[in-house]
């Protein structure tokens, strides 16, 4: 896929309608601020997630490895 032909294309549509709806729904929908999937967690996750990461830190974990041997 050649994503300068795939704009092209997209430009060429727009300036080809007068429907203002569908101008305004493009325009919306690309200046949309994109949002971080952080931003939806609670502060319990967060913190989950915080303390995960120094137990990684410490080496308190169990590899993928390990776990598969108990089940192979």
């Amino acid at each position: 896929m050649d994503i300068q032909l795939e704009k092209r294309e997209v430009i060429d549509i727009l300036e080809g309608t007068d429907d203002l709806s569908i101008i305004l729904a493009v325009k919306k929908l690309l200046t949309k601020k994109k949002k971080d999937w952080w931003d939806d967690l609670t502060d319990e996750q967060k913190e989950n997630i915080a303390q995960s990461e120094l137990e990684f830190e410490r080496g308190e974990f169990t590899s993928y490895e390990d776990v598969m041997k108990k089940y192979r």
